[in-house]
């Protein structure tokens, strides 16, 4: 196996225990939810700490991607989230959880930076979409794997066990990290790569290009979408379609998990293809993926309460065809920002979205899950009508407990239907999302061939002097 091969098939094993270790709270959350009496927003709380402090931690983090080694940065930061995930399990209350996974969340920070600006340097221009789609794979498959086992784990020997069986691979994987040999940077591209950086502030040149604009967007809102959805399919399949811990956590592998092999490496081999010809066709492709998927999850969520077998495909295709979105968006990163400032980028990238959208997807979707719960059950009379906002800081006040004259059980029986009602924010914003990258694609042309002329006068001003 080449150096290169051995490289990505370590990121791709990296980024596979990244997402399982981040998604193993959706695949065991309702028995978390259950055992502690927890509301949906306080367990969409559980994502949300998570993204915020990864959002913010992974800005200095991907400057330093630009500077030093990243096989070492990816080493540590595995090591560490790895033993984070570890001490979940063993937390005894809803704070200790929520301050370990704050920990996972440094951790896990290091890994797309790093692992990007890697690829970068790896494989050539031509073919970055599939090296990206190759690298995400472990995506899908993370996330599959962490409802699937999660589930299995959860009904079998209890939700804390998941967190200690999640740790063990990260810590090979970090060990494996320290084989990789690292790359010179811009050793790939097509084009001259200059022998200097532009000068001034590399966030400011980053968002000074207009396709990194509409593409930071396009993270917001695609990842409220993917986190709304890992914090909440097996719930949902346990609510609505009265399945059982282990049943949904499978169903949940395959709708929200694996489905994303098939749009991920078909969607990059697409985006490599069409790239030959036109410049922008990356983000067609990533346009039309979104297009698309959406009308197949709003027809999954409207399909009737025990309809597992239409829900899963309909849903299941949906996700699937979304999936494409990563290997398409995150080559394109690579095609309008230099190479010495592709770890910066990434990291700009992803702290956007995961403030504007990742945080606000779990927590966002369970509040309106609360909202129309309560409201379900208020119009049964099965509680007391209560504002909203009072309702919200009992719960955030003691997590369980009384509010106001009635038990937060008592909303249980109505949990189903406040949260398919709330599930039906991801198509929505799924359509706003094809709308934002359509307009990346009308940018990324000019964008790339800017680049392409300053790397080229660089060069020649390098060699001149």
């Amino acid at each position: 196996m080449s150096s290169s091969a051995f490289a990505l098939a370590v990121l791709f094993a990296i980024n596979l225990m990244n997402f399982f270790d981040r998604q193993i709270i959706g695949g065991v959350g309702e028995g978390i939810r259950r055992e502690w009496a927890l509301s949906d927003t306080a367990l969409g709380l559980l994502g949300t700490v998570f993204t915020l402090l990864y959002a913010v931690v992974g800005l200095p983090l991907g400057r330093l991607s630009d500077r030093k080694q990243r096989r070492l940065i990816l080493s540590g930061g595995v090591f560490v989230w790895s033993l984070l995930t570890a001490l979940s399990g063993a937390a005894r209350n809803f704070s200790q959880l929520i301050v370990a996974r704050l920990g996972v969340g440094v951790g896990e920070a290091t890994c797309s930076p790093a692992s990007t600006s890697l690829i970068g340097d790896l494989v050539p221009t031509s073919q970055r979409a599939r090296a990206v789609a190759v690298w995400m794979l472990g995506l899908p498959l993370g996330l599959g794997l962490a409802n699937g086992a999660g589930g299995w784990i959860l009904q079998n020997w209890g939700w804390r066990n998941a967190f200690y069986v999640a740790a063990v691979p990260g810590i090979l994987c970090a060990i494996a990290a320290l084989r990789i040999v690292e790359p010179p940077r811009g050793k790939k591209e097509e084009h001259a790569i200059g022998a200097r950086r532009r000068a001034g502030n590399p966030y400011l040149l980053v968002i000074s290009i207009p396709t990194m604009l509409w593409i930071i967007a396009s993270g917001a809102l695609h990842n409220f979408n993917m986190y709304a959805l890992g914090s909440f399919v097996a719930p949902f399949l346990v609510r609505f379609h009265h399945m059982t811990f282990q049943n949904a956590g499978w169903v949940a592998a395959a709708v929200y998990g694996f489905s994303g092999i098939v749009g991920l490496s078909a969607g990059g081999a697409l985006a490599d293809r069409l790239y030959r010809t036109r410049v922008d066709g990356r983000l067609i492709v990533g346009c039309a993926s979104i297009v698309i998927c959406t009308p197949l999850m709003f027809m999954g969520l409207g399909r009737p309460a025990g309809d597992i077998v239409g829900f899963a495909l309909l849903m299941g295709a949906g996700c699937g065809v979304m999936y494409a979105y990563y290997s398409t968006v995150y080559s394109t990163i690579h095609d309008v920002v230099e190479p010495s400032l592709r770890g910066t980028a990434m990291a700009l990238y992803f702290c956007a979205m995961y403030l504007l959208g990742a945080s606000l997807g779990p927590v966002g979707t369970g509040l309106v899950s609360d909202y129309y719960t309560f409201q379900a059950a208020s119009a049964a009379g099965a509680v007391q009508p209560l504002p909203f906002g009072a309702l919200m800081a009992a719960e955030f006040r003691s997590l369980v407990g009384e509010a106001k004259g009635f038990d937060l059980r008592a909303l249980e029986p109505f949990r189903a239907q406040g949260l398919h009602t709330a599930m039906y924010i991801v198509p929505i914003l799924a359509t706003i999302l094809a709308v934002v990258l359509f307009a990346a694609s009308r940018t990324v042309k000019k964008d790339v061939a800017r680049l392409q002329a300053w790397m080229r006068w660089a060069d020649a001003t390098a060699k001149a002097s």
